[in-house]
């Protein structure tokens, strides 16, 4: 059951995410994948959140008599290109945007990358590689490909909806330009063993998208914790009236030039954890919020403040039935 976190912990606790003009857009990762399984269960995963790094320990067990050979994925989020797309992400040049990494028993594993560009729910990846376009579509090398594609190609991608054409002028008079419009779908999978009556231990590394405002706009018009905007930040991030004396100190301080908060949030796909063999029989998260003049708020059950800046909860037969959302207040002055 998800429970308040409880009142702000002295100058470090709550956040929210918010809707307004300059925000960036999170992408919400997870953990790995895996079909669902009657053979192996997760013994333990040790997740640790921070908003410069993800991550994840897990202790798998197979207690049958017999080896079981699968594939593990971990599915990395969709990127949509797009005249507007505001993503937070600070590559967005390469295949691996978040840097991901992955070991097991302490061995580093290369995992196979699967991706697919979809334009309309249709992969159009064979085309834009033999066009020789790169696939990720908020890149600079993808939006000059498709610039210099010929007439032709151009016309064809924009009536079936894999590029667009943007029109404006720049100073020198009207120019036109090709964007990709293509969704960029990529999964690391790679195939592994779990030995009968053997644990097998995971590690994996990546770096968040951490999405955010440039301001706290989760109260109405009138500075009032009321709206539809408020009630999703309750029920996403149990926020509390703490959070709410934040906010209307921010923006009255905002209004009056000086130094205000931010919104910053992360979101882990914890679902997936649901597809081993039953609950998650030792699960422990670590939140870190950065830096110690932060707040942060997020949903959980008997969270502690385990130092300066981190956060601990731990569960027992736990079953995720919810994803986790972290919301940060970030103070203007932290972020020079």
């Amino acid at each position: 059951m998800i429970a308040k976190l409880g009142a702000v912990l002295a100058a470090c606790l709550l956040a929210g995410p918010a809707l307004a003009n300059d925000t960036m857009a999170e992408l919400k990762t997870g953990g790995l994948t895996y079909v669902q399984s009657t053979e192996v269960s997760m013994e333990e995963e040790n997740l640790f959140v921070s908003p410069d790094e993800i991550r994840v320990d897990y202790v798998f067990s197979n207690e049958t008599d017999k080896d079981v050979h699968s594939v593990i994925a971990f599915p990395m989020p969709d990127v949509t290109g797009g005249p507007e797309q505001n993503i937070a992400l600070s590559d967005t040049e390469s295949d691996n945007m978040l840097d991901f990494s992955v070991t097991q028993d302490g061995q580093p594993i290369r995992p196979e990358l699967h991706q697919r560009a979809l334009a309309n729910g249709i992969d159009v990846a064979a085309e834009l590689k033999a066009k020789g376009v790169p696939l990720p579509p908020l890149s600079k090398a993808a939006v000059a490909a498709a610039d210099g594609l010929d007439a032709a190609t151009k016309e064809d991608w924009v009536g079936r909806g894999i590029i667009m054409t943007e029109e404006y002028d720049a100073g020198k008079g009207m120019e036109s330009h090709a964007l990709p419009l293509w969704t960029l779908q990529s999964v690391y999978w790679w195939k592994t063993t779990f030995p009968a009556k053997s644990k097998v231990r995971v590690q994996h590394r990546y770096k968040p998208s951490v999405g955010g405002t440039v301001a706290t706009t989760f109260l109405d018009e009138n500075n009032q914790p009321k709206g539809e905007r408020y009630q999703e930040y309750v029920r996403r991030f149990c926020i509390d009236d703490t959070m709410v004396k934040l906010a209307r100190r921010s923006n009255a301080d905002m209004a009056a030039g000086k130094p205000y908060f931010v919104e910053n949030w992360i979101s882990y796909v914890l679902k997936t954890g649901a597809n081993w063999s039953g609950p998650i029989k030792r699960f422990k998260l670590t939140v870190d919020k950065g830096a110690k003049e932060n707040f942060v708020s997020f949903c959980g059950a008997g969270v502690k403040k385990t130092g300066p800046t981190t956060f601990e909860m731990t569960a027992e037969d736990f079953y995720p039935d919810h994803d986790l959302d972290i919301l940060l207040l970030v103070a203007t002055e932290a972020m020079q």
